[in-house]
């Protein structure tokens, strides 16, 4: 039996996988002499203990926490690196990161520059999640040998407008959305630029422009980025030729996904109040909510279309892909409230399924065809930039060729 058959064997149904990570006392909350109410008990690492004001104490299993002395490479090498094997067998993989603003959603997947800077991104402690996968993805795909490409591309959501963070101009152009009538349940975004990563040595530039964009979008458009979702994604194409000569191309991608502040949608009774104060802010947190509950209701209809983040994700919450959720909490009793319902929302995931399958290989004659039918839907509404291209490179992943 192959390893594909013996994958989607395994994954014929599969739960959402839900980790948490506790960040370190901040100094805000050891000026306030803020008490620690969040523990992990001792040789058990998947189990958070939370005391509330009644002096109660809360439990909440999950399949991994990690507390507030974990490493940047501790937490990828449990979340993200088993996802790069599923990416190159040719699967979608999709990680959220959720929690209140502060909790280190960000850090954990984009992380910080040493303060040395003569060390390397690459060995830096303090990367994130996107460049780890990018390094350790190209790793790969050297000792594998394989003709290939990698794209990527980096978007934000605010206020249920999407921006492209990698565009070549400084301007805060919105992106369309639109339907894509070739692939139910896809969505095209119109104009959004995907770049080519050569090699790992562009990764940390590529993440750094993004950032960077990001902050400056925030000031032009008086928003905090902690109001904003980012949806980092990494499509790899890897070519593979049939015992019979047959060129075959086998597609898998990885979506990186930081979430706004989850203390925008508040709790309970606070959540419509606070949603008609904010307008459209909270909109995509607060039907990810709905949806999450719909889907573990198993309801007739889910609301997948009522915000631009649900509908970019469809395929992470129930679909087809291999999703996992990192929710970030603050240990301290100052934050009990949002630690709560962050670790509530979380546990509710957890009951999730999805349905993963490998992404089809499409053969020369396919891939023209899918390729036809995308350029005949983008033609009433997009401006073709460029020729469909796929890009090869065995030895340094910087050739190019197309089908002929």
């Amino acid at each position: 039996m192959s390893d594909i058959k013996r994958r989607e064997m395994r994954d014929k149904n599969q739960n959402i996988q839900v980790f948490v990570r506790i960040r370190p006392v901040s100094s805000q909350e050891k000026a306030a002499r803020s008490p620690i109410v969040v523990e992990t008990p001792a040789g058990n690492n998947k189990e958070v203990q939370v005391v509330e004001k009644s002096s109660l104490t809360k439990s909440f299993a999950f399949d991994r926490v990690f507390g507030t002395n974990s490493k940047q490479v501790d937490v990828y090498k449990v979340v993200a690196a088993p996802l790069v094997d599923e990416v190159l067998a040719g699967y979608n993989c999709t990680v959220f990161a959720y929690g209140q603003t502060g909790t280190g959603k960000t850090f954990t997947m984009e992380g910080e520059r040493h303060d040395d800077l003569a060390t390397s991104w690459e060995n830096d402690p303090f990367s994130g999640i996107i460049p780890r996968t990018l390094s350790h993805l190209f790793d790969e795909l050297r000792i594998q040998e394989v003709e290939c490409t990698v794209r990527v591309s980096f978007i934000e959501i605010y206020n249920e407008d999407i921006y492209d963070l990698l565009s070549g101009t400084d301007d805060t152009t919105k992106l369309r959305l639109y339907d894509d009538t070739t692939k139910k349940g896809s969505v095209i975004i119109q104009g959004m630029e995907e770049v080519t990563v050569h090699n790992k040595n562009e990764v940390y530039s590529i993440l750094a422009k993004g950032s960077l964009k990001r902050q400056t979008a925030a000031t032009l458009m008086n928003a905090h980025s902690s109001r904003s979702h980012t949806i980092f994604s990494i499509t790899v194409h890897i070519k593979e030729n049939t015992d019979d000569g047959e060129e075959l191309m086998k597609i898998g991608k990885l979506n990186l996904v930081d979430l706004a502040g989850s203390e925008n949608i508040g709790r309970s009774g606070a959540v419509e109040r606070r949603a008609r104060e904010a307008g459209n802010i909270n909109q995509s947190l607060l039907t990810l909510g709905r949806v999450i509950t719909s889907l573990v209701e198993r309801a007739p209809h889910i609301p997948y279309r009522e915000s631009k983040l649900t509908r970019l994700l469809q395929d992470s919450l129930g679909g087809r892909t291999k999703t996992s959720i990192i929710a970030t909490i603050s240990p301290a009793a100052a934050n009990l409230e949002e630690t709560l319902s962050t670790l509530d929302y979380a546990h509710r995931a957890k009951n999730i399924t999805n349905r993963p399958e490998v992404n089809q290989k499409l053969t020369k004659k396919a891939l023209l065809k899918v390729t036809i039918a995308y350029l005949s839907e983008s033609s009433h509404f997009l401006r073709l930039q460029r020729p469909l291209e796929i890009s090869f490179g065995a030895n340094d992943l910087s050739h190019s060729a197309v089908f002929d």
